[in-house]
């Protein structure tokens, strides 16, 4: 049971039709910069804690939120975090004291966000699954060991692109901000909830 719940979450992150958790790990990783990899290991855990309580929380129906709502946020805090990116210059432009209590509180409220959409998926896998517990806890396994290849391979790249191709990085974490983040408002666009 778990190897197989565990391959749903990772295989579920890696589709490339869940882009939106792909997007948002861009987005993550182009707010932190290429050179800061103790600060992306933070914000990736601050997304996991807050996705993990969601996903927990929705999974046991202990919250309920209608699917075109979280479809819609989900897009809608990828764009808001492309912007932030934005608003905030590239990550090797920033002062290393740079406040990050906001970045990181806000990384937690969009991972509680992803954690619904999770949670749409997984609900689904369980079927009549009557324990819970080994299921949810191999699904976010599942999850989290795909997340680290996705950052590991985001961040190869960021290496390659500034170092090797000599792009500059503010280029680079705009560059992806600003795609991530029309990809994700175009999408929303088209799942307004009303």
């Amino acid at each position: 049971m778990f190897e197989t719940y565990f391959g749903f979450g990772f295989t579920h992150l890696l589709d490339v039709q869940a882009y939106d958790h792909l997007l948002f790990l861009a987005v993550l990783c182009a707010g932190c910069g290429h050179d800061r990899p103790r600060e992306l290991l933070v914000l990736v855990t601050a997304f996991t804690a807050g996705h993990s309580a969601s996903l927990a929380l929705a999974t046991l129906r202990l919250v309920r939120v209608p699917g075109a709502w979280v479809e819609f946020l989900v897009l809608a805090t990828i764009a808001a975090g492309a912007a932030l990116n934005l608003a905030t210059g590239a990550a090797e432009d920033r002062p290393a004291r740079r406040p990050q209590a906001v970045r990181y509180a806000v990384t937690v409220l969009f991972g509680l966000v992803h954690g619904l959409g999770f949670s749409n998926f997984l609900s689904a896998a369980l079927g009549a699954e009557r324990s819970l517990l080994v299921p949810l806890l191999s699904f976010n396994l599942g999850l989290e060991a795909a997340q680290v290849v996705v950052v590991a391979a985001l961040s190869l790249l960021a290496l390659v692109v500034v170092r090797a191709l000599g792009v500059p990085p503010r280029a680079w974490a705009g560059g992806l901000s600003i795609a991530a983040g029309a990809v994700a408002a175009a999408a929303a666009a088209g799942r307004w909830p009303f």
